[in-house]
């Protein structure tokens, strides 16, 4: 009987390997799922990455006006509504665009009043 004792001592509970196999179609599922979850974090994180860089390209180069364009601008405006004499010996003239374009519209609609007559 001590011989039945010592062999059964030994012998541990556990075989040492898992005694039945892992579910295919639950290893399956799971594996899916991870790759969807990691695959709708990447695009999640570059749409938040491509939105964090417009606002910064916004911010640094689009939003602040620079002096030399308003100057510009100013400039623009002067010229485009300010009456000024260019060559008085050659009788040119500078008008305000609004005037110009009023005169031009006139002048054709008077022309196309007499072609109708």
């Amino acid at each position: 009987m001590s011989d039945e004792k010592k062999s059964l001592e030994h012998e541990p509970a556990n075989p040492g390997y898992e005694t039945r196999d892992v579910n295919p179609k639950t290893l399956f599922v799971l594996g899916i799922a991870t790759v969807l979850l990691i695959g709708f974090m990447l695009v999640l994180l570059n749409e938040y990455f491509v939105a964090a860089k417009e606002k910064d390209v916004y911010e640094v180069v689009l939003k602040p006006e620079s002096t030399k364009l308003r100057k510009l601008h100013a400039y623009e405006d002067e010229i485009l509504n300010s009456y000024a004499v260019l060559d008085q010996d050659k009788g040119i003239y500078q008008i305000p665009i609004e005037r110009a374009m009023q005169l031009i519209a006139e002048e054709n609609f008077q022309k196309r009043q007499k072609n109708k007559k």
